[in-house]
């Protein structure tokens, strides 16, 4: 198969660092799989989800002009989360997003209400200590 953007090819790994693994292609050809695009859920030790000589599926996100092959593990598999979802859990799921969107607005404004409250009573507060100005402009010498 030709290396090309979008395919998806199986590799066997050959390094694992701290920052991905390196999988070879065939053919002479090695490409990364950045640490974040190997699971869709984090990741911190990329040894907890590979190890070298293990044949993995990825697919190619990107070869740059330099001929460095980007490759990810994670966009082989379907998000369970989108396929599972029919139409009716789609429906409830943005109304949550909107319900939620909401709640954060009521409270920033009852945060702002209440903060104006706090901000006029301490500035009636400070007004009652500050002396009061009784001098007269045209008095007599």
């Amino acid at each position: 198969m030709q290396l090309e953007v979008g395919a998806v090819m199986e590799g066997n790994v050959t390094g694992i660092t701290n920052f991905g693994a390196f999988v070879e292609l065939g053919e002479g050809k090695t490409g990364l799989v950045h640490i974040s695009e190997i699971s869709n859920t984090f990741v911190k030790e990329v040894r907890d989800y590979l190890k070298e000589g293990e044949k993995v599926k990825v697919k190619v996100i990107n070869i740059s002009p330099a001929g460095k092959v980007e490759l990810s593990i994670k966009r082989t598999k379907v998000n369970p989360v989108n396929k599972t979802l029919g139409t009716k859990r789609q429906e409830v799921a943005s109304k949550n997003a909107i319900s939620t969107a909401n709640r954060f607005e009521d409270m920033i404004s009852k945060f702002k209400k209440l903060s104006d409250e706090k901000l006029s009573g301490f500035n009636k507060k400070v007004e009652s200590r500050r002396p009061r100005c009784t001098h007269k402009s045209s008095q007599g010498h």
